[in-house]
């Protein structure tokens, strides 16, 4: 049994996958800041932990993730505006590494999004801007740390039910990928030492999840 930490604990890929490590036996501590979100945590066999990483210090964090063997982030400002993007997707995202890092925990799964770069090309007058720029700045952080990441990057997300398939490859047309498909592939991701060092893009496809994530190299 490995114990796993979900950062952002009530997102629907998070829930997701909290579910799915939950029912092989890993036990998962689903990270979130509003405790009326606690019952729908304890709903997927994780268990909830109040922890607004927003407004912790990296030791914080660190204090809430000791004792874990592996950290995903699936947090997310959700469209709060550019000052909380900043916050969230990258300020945060980044002390929450140097907490996994600080606690010994050196296994770190990023969620991220299919196209994800520093030049990214979007115009400042982009409503999406700031999201791109957050996440650019965190994933590249995240290369240049001593933790074994992973960067998972979905294309469009759906509220879809997953097909368990999917196409990898950073020349994969975009299309639409199911958020339990996100969560499926986390989980596959964890397990496959393989993905260490990886940035995985990939939309719903034909490739069964296991068989694609074995392959990368």
């Amino acid at each position: 049994m490995t114990k796993i930490a979900i950062i952002g604990g009530h997102g629907k890929v998070a829930l997701h996958l909290a579910r799915a490590l939950a029912a092989v036996g890993h036990e998962v501590n689903s990270l979130i800041r509003n405790p009326e979100h606690s019952a729908d945590v304890t709903a997927t066999g994780a268990t909830p932990v109040l922890a607004d990483v927003e407004n912790m210090s990296t030791e914080q964090i660190a204090t809430a993730l000791a004792g874990h063997d592996a950290v995903v982030w699936s947090a997310g400002a959700g469209g709060g505006g550019a000052d909380r993007t900043y916050a969230v997707d990258r300020d945060a995202a980044i002390r929450s590494m140097n907490a996994a890092a600080q606690a010994g925990i050196y296994r770190y799964v990023m969620v991220s999004y299919l196209g994800s770069r520093v030049d990214h090309g979007a115009s400042p007058d982009d409503g999406m801007f700031a999201y791109y720029e957050a996440k650019a700045a965190a994933d590249a952080y995240l290369r240049a740390t001593s933790l074994n990441w992973t960067i998972l990057g979905p294309s469009a997300l759906t509220l879809d039910a997953a097909t368990g398939s999917i196409a990898v490859g950073s020349s994969v047309a975009r299309g639409d990928t199911s958020r339990e498909n996100v969560a499926l592939v986390a989980a596959a991701v964890l397990a496959s030492d393989n993905t260490v060092g990886k940035f995985i893009e990939f939309t719903d496809g034909d490739v069964p999840i296991d068989m694609a994530i074995a392959a990368i190299h």
